[in-house]
């Protein structure tokens, strides 16, 4: 059973991307910056970059997100790492939780990432069993209070304004619009250098990101020596 409410679960995932590709054909509206949250807010030189869709409220997302901050903490300059929010249709709370990501970082870009890690590690507060006789309404006035546990009450006005802007609503359907046109079905979901990692379908651990790394800023070193 569970297996099929897999499949199912999957086919409704493709079916809003084929959707949202279908639109995109029509022109998709285009942000005023490129989609994503970089980390650290800074874009490096002749760095690696390493893109990674991810679902605040998916166990996959969170599992493959430890792992991957010692990555970045031991390459430091050396990559680029921006995350793009991709709210899975089957978390039911998940366009929420990634709207507050585009609430932090409208409001303070260096609370996004913590306000990630939070989720992450609280996710379960927000999954369908608990959550299930709650209104979206609710959900939401639930989450503005989660953010503040982490960020602090001094954002509260400004992220319950955000929440009745359609700016941020768009932005969080821009986002989710965009890892369709990549082709992205499901989360975690990564691009280095702009090309897609596939097969992956276990965590990265630290070992495997720097098998695929190092050789990358291997071949820049020699391309500069030539």
């Amino acid at each position: 059973m569970a297996a099929v409410l897999r499949v199912f679960q999957l086919l409704s995932l493709l079916i809003l991307c084929a959707v949202g590709r279908n639109r995109i054909a029509s022109q998709l509206p285009i942000p005023s910056r490129y989609d994503g949250f970089v980390y650290r807010d800074r874009i490096f030189p002749n760095s690696v970059l390493v893109e990674a869709f991810f679902d605040p409220l998916c166990p996959d997302s969170r599992d493959s997100w430890w792992p991957l901050k010692e990555v970045l903490h031991y390459y430091r300059d050396n990559i680029t790492f921006i995350v793009h929010p991709f709210a899975l249709p089957y978390h039911n709370n998940a366009f929420i939780a990634s709207r507050s990501l585009h609430i932090a970082n409208r409001i303070n870009k260096s609370y996004t990432y913590p306000l990630l890690d939070y989720f992450f590690k609280y996710q379960q507060r927000f999954y369908n069993k608990v959550t299930l006789e709650v209104t979206p309404a609710t959900i939401t006035e639930q989450i503005v209070h989660f953010a503040m546990e982490k960020l602090g009450n001094s954002s509260y006005e400004n992220f319950v304004l955000a929440f009745q802007d359609t700016a941020t609503d768009m932005a969080t359907r821009i986002s989710f619009k965009y890892g369709c046109s990549r082709a992205v079905t499901g989360t975690p979901y990564f691009f280095v250098n702009g090309i897609p990692l596939r097969d992956m379908d276990e965590t990265i651990d630290f070992n495997k990101w720097k098998g695929i790394i190092d050789p990358l800023l291997a071949g820049q070193i020699e391309g500069l020596s030539s």
